[in-house]
C-alpha cells in the first residue's frame, strides 16, 4: 500500500526542481493573460480578481471538501479534474453568484449592472449633479465592482482558513459528519464570519468611494478607521490584513502549529485566544512595515510621484505597501514546507530553535524578493508592468507586486492542493 510521500531527487534537490518549475509555469501564464506585451494583456483587471477568487475557490475544493469527491482518483487526472473544476466554480462565482445573485442587491459588487446601467444612461450614470462614465468604470484603473470582489477575496483568504488552522474546524469538527455534509456547512460557517468582516472592514469605503463619485450614499456608511489611520482609505485595512494572512498560513506551514500549539485551552478557546493574538500581532507589524519602510525610500521622489488624491501625503501608499511586502512571504514559506520539507540544520524540525531558523530565513528571503522585484526590477522586464519602466519611487507606488506573488503560489498550491505532490514525490511502498 502506499504510504508517506517522499522527495523523487531528495532533499534540496527536489525542492529546487519543484520551485523553479513552479515559478516557470507561472510566469508563462502571466505573459499569456496578465503581460500587457503578451496576447491577453488583462493586467491588473479582471486578472487579479480571478487569480483571487481561484485560490479562494480552491482552498474550498481542498481544505473543507477534502478533494471530494474526486480524493480517491488516481495521478495526475485527479489534478486535471480539480483544476478544470476550479475555474468553472470561479466563474461560476465571479459572474453569476456575485454579478447576478448578489448584484441583485449591490450593484457595488456586480460589473455587468454598472455597465449596462451607464449604457442605459447613454454612457454614463448622473447622480446629485455628478456623472460616472461607461468608460471610466470599464478603464483598468476603473472596474470598481470586479476590485470590490477581490476585496471580498482578501478577507476570505483570512476568514474562510482561520476556522481550519486556529480553531481545528470547530464547531464542524469533531463530528462523523460525511463529506460534502461536512465541507458545505464549514463553507457555511466561515461565510458568515466572511460577510462580517467584509461589511465592517470593507463595505464603508465602498460609501466613501460612491459618495465622491456621487456627492451622497446614503446606503452605505463611511470608514470609520480614518481616525485611527488618518486615511479613509481601504488600504489600511490591506495592511495589516494581509499581515494576518501570512501569520496565519505561517502557522501550519513552516511554523508547524507554533506558537498557538502552547496555548492549553480547548476549542473555542484556544482559537479566540489565537485569533486575538493574530490580529494584534498583524496590526504590529504592518505599524512596523509602515514606520521603517521610508528608511529605503526616498520620501521625496514617492511624495512627487503620488496620484493626485494622495494630496503629497504618502500615509495610503504606506500601509498598502505594507500589504506588498507580506505578499514576498509567500512564496518563502509555501514552498520551504511543501516543497524543501522544513529542513533546517537540526535534527528536530519541531523544536523552537527550528522554527526560529525558518522563520528569520523566510525574513531573509522575503527581502531578497522584495530587492529583486524592484530594485532588480523584475516586475519590468519580467512581468511587463509599464509602470516599473521608471525610477524605483514609480516602481514602488505602482509595482502592485502582490499580484504577481499570489499567481506565483498558484502552481505551487494547486500542485500541493489537487496533484498530491505529483511528480516531484513518490510514495513510500509498504
Amino acid at each position: 500500500m502506499a504510504g508517506a510521500l517522499k522527495p523523487r531527487w531528495g532533499q534540496p534537490l527536489t525542492g529546487i526542481i519543484s520551485l523553479a518549475a513552479f515559478t516557470v509555469i507561472a510566469w508563462v501564464l502571466w505573459f499569456i493573460f496578465s503581460d500587457p506585451r503578451g496576447p491577453v494583456g488583462s493586467f491588473p483587471y479582471p486578472f487579479v480578481m480571478y487569480l483571487a477568487m481561484m485560490i479562494l475557490v480552491g482552498l474550498w475544493q481542498h481544505m473543507f471538501l477534502g478533494d471530494w469527491p474526486f480524493q480517491d482518483m488516481p495521478q495526475p487526472m485527479r489534478g486535471i479534474v480539480e483544476t478544470i473544476l476550479n475555474l468553472v466554480i470561479t466563474w461560476f462565482v465571479i459572474h453569476v453568484v456575485f454579478y447576478r445573485i448578489l448584484g441583485l442587491g449591490f450593484n457595488f459588487l456586480s460589473q455587468s449592472n454598472l455597465e449596462a446601467m451607464a449604457i442605459a444612461g447613454g454612457g454614463k450614470i448622473v447622480a446629485a449633479g455628478k456623472e460616472l462614465t461607461l468608460a471610466a468604470i470599464t478603464a483598468g484603473a476603473g472596474r470598481f465592482p470586479e476590485r470590490a470582489v477581490v476585496c471580498f477575496v482578501l478577507i476570505g483568504f483570512y476568514s474562510y482558513p482561520f476556522v481550519s488552522i486556529l480553531f481545528g474546524k470547530w464547531p464542524i469538527r469533531p463530528s462523523d459528519l460525511p463529506q460534502p455534509q461536512a465541507g458545505l456547512a464549514e463553507i457555511g460557517w466561515c461565510s458568515m464570519w466572511t460577510l462580517i468582516f467584509y461589511t465592517v472592514l470593507i463595505v464603508p469605503f465602498w460609501g466613501f468611494f460612491y459618495e465622491m463619485a456621487f456627492g451622497q450614499a446614503f446606503g452605505l456608511s463611511q470608514p470609520w478607521w480614518d481616525g485611527i489611520s488618518g486615511i479613509k482609505h481601504v488600504h489600511w485595512v490591506f495592511g495589516w490584513w494581509e499581515w494576518m494572512i501570512v501569520i496565519l498560513f505561517m502557522t501550519p506551514n513552516v511554523w508547524r502549529m507554533k506558537p498557538w500549539s502552547a496555548i492549553p485551552l480547548p476549542q473555542p478557546w484556544k482559537g479566540l485566544v489565537s485569533f486575538i493574538i493574530n490580529v494584534i500581532a498583524g496590526y504590529i507589524i504592518a505599524i512596523i512595515c509602515v514606520k521603517i519602510a521610508p528608511s529605503w525610500m526616498s520620501m521625496e521622489e514617492i511624495v512627487k510621484h503620488l496620484p493626485a488624491g494622495d494630496k503629497g501625503v504618502p500615509i495610503r501608499f504606506l500601509w498598502y505597501h505594507a500589504a506588498e511586502i507580506a505578499g514576498f512571504t509567500l512564496i518563502p514559506f509555501l514552498a520551504w514546507h511543501h516543497y524543501f520539507d522544513d529542513m533546517v540544520p537540526m535534527a528536530d524540525l519541531d523544536s523552537w530553535a527550528a522554527f526560529c531558523v525558518r522563520t528569520f530565513g523566510v525574513m531573509v528571503l522575503c527581502a531578497i524578493n522584495y530587492v529583486f522585484f524592484y530594485y532588480g526590477n523584475w516586475g519590468h522586464w519580467g512581468l511587463g508592468n509599464h509602470h516599473m519602466a521608471h525610477g524605483v519611487a514609480e516602481r514602488l507606488i505602482h509595482g502592485e507586486s502582490l499580484i504577481w506573488n499570489f499567481w506565483w503560489i498558484i502552481p505551487l498550491l494547486w500542485n500541493e492542493w489537487f496533484f498530491h505532490k505529483w511528480p516531484f514525490y513518490t510514495h513510500d511502498e509498504h
